[in-house]
């Protein structure tokens, strides 16, 4: 049994790893290289892409899901497991990324042709983009997948974005018997809608990310009155907030945020925020609002605060001065509109997309700010802008920066140093730690801290390298490793049972709550027709639980 690592071992971008066993070929992530290493997604797979039997997603951002219609293009037929919001968003997000290679490969030979050489395909299409979401099979959290006889998964809550996980795998391979777990990436603790991400204590190897291996982010208590004060200073001055935001995660953080604020009725927030009460709020970009949906149709993952507000009636992703842009006029008009204003525009590290225009727009005036809440990969333009540039230039035009340029680090998708090495320290079988994820600083301190603090053995991977796994031996494990024929208890049937009947009982007394405020104007949040969507939700529900009932003998 071996591990080749093909992405995210010379940066943060371009996740995939392939573990072989028996005459199974497993892929872990399958992800596009951003910024610097941008080239490299042009020169193709240097391996069989239909030699890979399997592909285990750990979530939906596209440094880690975007060669996925690449590998399909190449000839893989295998099976994609993630779980079910990583597909939703997979469905919206690798067709967007389709259409941007698209639109590149012709503005590319758009400028070829004018200069005589050679036209370019696109990386892939949009048709590739729809072929590969067949191969794709979602799971539940907590769930055991028996893939194979010698192949097992399960999938946990990473708490990094919706549907985003951590991988437990089992692999029998002749006579050894190993457990991996791959981290995928990280999330923080308290991050606003998610769970804090998930414990596990035995591994044989753990493969981990480490984009801050040796950074601690500061002043995260205080990111959101961080983010209010600069929103305030620059409306006093009657500029323009410009937030670039990954579409998918970070804006609707940033939305669930600002909710507290526009929707608060408590005197102490309200004292502190009476002037954004005018000031409207657009999230400008398309795929965003997509995405805004997918998360508004996943709520049972959601963390506890986040569904208290939704049991109460409050949407936590909307608010009165929210306003989604659609159109390119619409987005184009954000631009000549002198009012102050916030505008949460993607991409996230400013390569592409609507929020180079509004950068060009806002870069040179002394009355805006640009705030980055997330991460900037080298050779990008919003690391650029973020290390201090004076002069950027943007679609040919050379931008002298007025604007002030804020880091809000609390944001971040990431666990940092500390909230890696509490996940790390939980391990209780001294597991062999491979560390990908991030640039080679971060890594090489981060396998340094872990080995003089927690004394496990680290190896930063080298590119395309071989490394060979083995059954290692443990002195004590102390939670009993997981076989598929273990027996659940009585008890445990019991209680799983219990939870089902409780969740029934919530969403019958939830029907009978709208069902006298039921309304045939299709503008009313409480339509018939979602009456009957939630209607059958229940009774899909009570056929699942006297099914479950009779299975149990109960």
């Amino acid at each position: 049994m071996n591990i080749c690592f093909k992405g995210a071992v010379k940066g943060v971008t371009g996740s995939c790893h392939i573990i072989e066993f028996g005459d199974k070929r497993l892929m872990l992530d399958c992800g596009l290289f951003q910024g610097r290493d941008e080239e490299l997604n042009y020169q193709g797979f240097d391996f069989d892409s239909a030699d890979i039997d399997y592909l285990l997603l750990s979530h939906s951002h596209i440094d880690h899901s975007g060669r996925i219609p690449l590998l399909v293009k190449h000839g893989f037929k295998g099976s994609i497991y993630c779980s079910k919001p990583s597909y939703d968003l997979c469905e919206i997000m690798l067709l967007d990324s389709a259409h941007i290679q698209e639109m590149e490969a012709e503005w590319a030979n758009r400028k070829a042709k004018r200069a005589g050489q050679k036209q370019v395909e696109p990386l892939y299409t949009k048709e590739d983009a729809n072929k590969s979401l067949s191969y794709f099979k979602t799971v539940l959290y907590e769930q055991v997948i028996r893939i194979d006889e010698n192949l097992t998964v399960r999938f946990h809550d990473a708490g990094h974005l919706l549907g985003s996980s951590i991988i437990e795998i089992w692999i029998k391979d002749g006579e050894d018997d190993v457990k991996i777990v791959y981290s995928g990436d990280l999330g923080t603790k308290e991050k606003p809608i998610l769970n804090d991400p998930t414990i596990i204590e035995t591994a044989d190897y753990v493969i981990m990310e480490a984009t801050y291996g040796n950074r601690v982010h500061e002043h995260v208590d205080r990111k959101e009155e961080e983010l209010l004060n600069i929103i305030l200073k620059t409306i006093i001055r009657g500029g323009t907030v410009v937030i670039p935001s990954f579409a998918v995660g970070r804006t609707q953080e940033i939305i669930y945020e600002l909710n507290k604020y526009y929707e608060s009725h408590h005197e102490e927030l309200l004292s502190k925020t009476q002037l954004l009460h005018n000031i409207p709020v657009y999230v400008d970009s398309p795929l965003a609002v997509r995405a805004t949906g997918v998360f508004q149709r996943n709520a049972g993952v959601f963390d506890d605060e986040a569904r208290a507000l939704l049991m109460k009636g409050d949407n936590p992703l909307a608010f009165t001065n929210l306003h989604f842009t659609q159109s390119v006029e619409d987005s184009k008009a954000l631009n000549f509109s002198e009012e102050p204003k916030i505008i949460i525009s993607s991409s996230g590290m400013c390569e592409a997309g609507r929020i180079k225009h509004h950068l060009k727009h806002n870069l040179w005036k002394k009355t805006s700010s640009i705030v980055f809440v997330g991460y900037q990969a080298e050779g990008t333009l919003g690391r650029r802008i973020r290390d201090g540039a004076r002069e950027v230039k943007i679609f040919g035009d050379q931008i002298h920066i007025n604007a002030e340029v804020y880091s809000v680090e609390g944001f971040s998708g990431h666990a940092d140093k500390i909230g890696l090495m509490d996940w790390l320290k939980h391990f209780n079988t001294n597991p062999k730690v491979f560390i990908v994820h991030g640039e080679d600083e971060a890594k090489n301190d981060f396998a340094k801290e872990v080995q003089e603090t927690l004394g496990l053995k680290c190896i930063v991977p080298e590119y395309n390298h071989v490394y060979e796994i083995k059954k290692r031996q443990i002195e004590e494990i102390r939670e009993p490793r997981f076989t598929p024929e273990s027996p659940v208890s009585e008890e445990r049937i019991t209680e799983l049972l219990s939870g089902l009947e409780e969740l029934k009982e919530l969403f019958e007394n939830t029907l009978k709550q709208i069902e006298g405020r039921v309304s045939n104007d299709p503008n009313d949040p409480i339509t018939m027709a979602k009456y009957s969507q939630i209607n059958n939700i229940l009774l899909h529900l009570e056929s699942d639980f006297v099914d479950l009932s009779m299975l149990s003998g109960k």
